[in-house]
């Protein structure tokens, strides 16, 4: 599956739009991983536990989409727009794009 956040591929036609595909995921965060957080946020530093779960939830959104894409036919999913939230200490992600078919 071709991934893009462009609306076109360059060197390519898009012979037809199949639709709107999505895919989310939202992810609890456990107290362990907060406190290492809060650590890191006051030292400086990556917080590297909630780095590996909204990579997590990146994987799960994007496996969600291609099939959904794949069901309709498409080899292609153009116009992504992937989005972070959080929610009552909760990691969500949502990603959504336009199914298509390219020559």
């Amino acid at each position: 599956m071709i991934h893009s956040t462009t609306p076109t591929l360059e060197g390519k036609t898009i012979s037809q739009y199949l639709g709107v595909v999505t895919g989310e995921a939202i992810l609890g965060a456990n107290i362990i991983k907060d406190v290492f957080a809060g650590i890191t946020d006051i030292v400086g530093g990556r917080a590297a536990a909630y780095e590996k779960e909204l990579q997590k939830a990146r994987v799960i959104t994007f496996e969600e989409m291609d099939e959904q894409a794949r069901n309709l036919g498409a080899n292609a999913i153009v116009g992504i727009d992937l989005d972070y939230e959080e929610v009552r200490n909760m990691l969500m992600v949502t990603v959504s794009g336009t199914a298509v078919v390219i020559d």
